[in-house]
């Protein structure tokens, strides 16, 4: 019956379509297969789970007691909170940024649009070490605005605001970038539906725009807390290496390891690898959890 319906010239019915795909997308011959996937094990074991289980091994080497109190090192403990602080200040500024820029290039026409979507990639091709010197040429004593921000008392350069501007900088088209791509495929039938029907703006984003994008959100949510968290270049440049103030947490493991400290430096290495697995874990509850909820979305 199907070899009629396709020597017609018909469309073959839709339970064939997926049959036809998946054959052609596994007829590579066994030995291939086998090669491929183990060639990806290997890889993924020699560059990812190889390091990670040396940063462990390497953490816990003198027992938990010496890895706890690495952890409770003064220097440590403020590397720690400031890294959560600038995350906690980025990612929302970022979360902002993310969902207006997106909302403006997805659902209106202005002039400049492309140019806009040029300047959100810009961080990607970027070196975050320049960056970082960006700021320090803006804000430094010599700087454009670095005399301005002496003679009113504010530190920018070598102090916690210069560290949470270069967070800013090279985290904020992850939001954004996540947003934008969903909200076009989405389109602007909703929101004008809603409009006809008398809702306002606030109220359209609130009650149409955000649950349908509310996953993707996440997403990039928790792509831009991770690399908050992780971030070395940017940060390296503006804050001054000033110990007990101005070290994030990876910062602080180059500290340490210079100064062969490396139980202490495998400790904070091991509590950056910890946060990454928090961050996969929920993105991957997120995709069980909300599984059929994402296909739709990635359908529209």
């Amino acid at each position: 019956m199907s070899e009629t319906t396709a020597a017609a010239g018909k469309p073959l019915p839709a339970p064939f379509v997926p049959l036809l795909q998946t054959n052609a997308a596994i007829g590579e011959p066994r030995p291939v297969r086998l090669l491929l996937i183990g060639f990806t094990l290997l890889f993924l074991g020699v560059f990812l789970l190889l390091p990670l289980a040396a940063v462990f091994g390497q953490a816990l080497a003198s027992g938990l007691h010496a890895y706890f109190a690495a952890l409770a090192e003064p220097d440590t403990r403020s590397a720690i909170l400031l890294t959560l602080l600038t995350a906690a200040i980025a990612v929302p500024l970022n979360t902002v940024f993310g969902v207006a820029a997106a909302w403006a290039i997805t659902k209106f026409r202005f002039r400049g649009k492309d140019l806009l979507i040029t300047l959100i990639d810009l961080p990607f091709s970027v070196s975050p070490v320049i960056a970082g010197l960006i700021y320090v040429l803006i804000f430094g004593s010599r700087g454009w605005l670095g005399p301005w921000c002496s003679a009113h008392g504010i530190r920018v350069v070598f102090a916690t605001p210069g560290i949470v501007i270069a967070t800013v900088f090279v985290t904020f088209p992850f939001v954004a970038r996540q947003l934008i791509p969903l909200m076009q495929a989405q389109g602007t039938d909703e929101e004008h539906a809603a409009l006809t029907l008398g809702a306002r703006g606030w109220r359209t984003f609130w009650h149409v725009t955000l649950p349908n994008i509310r996953w993707g959100l996440l997403y990039g949510v928790l792509l831009c807390n991770a690399r908050a968290m992780g971030e070395f270049g940017a940060v390296s440049v503006i804050s001054g290496h000033v110990r007990g103030q101005t070290n994030t947490m990876p910062l602080q493991v180059e500290i340490l390891y210079n100064d062969y400290q490396f139980v202490a430096a495998f400790a904070v290495a091991s509590l950056l690898a910890l946060l990454a697995f928090v961050t996969l874990g929920l993105k991957t509850f997120l995709e069980w959890r909300h599984g059929n909820e994402l296909a739709a979305l990635r359908g529209h």
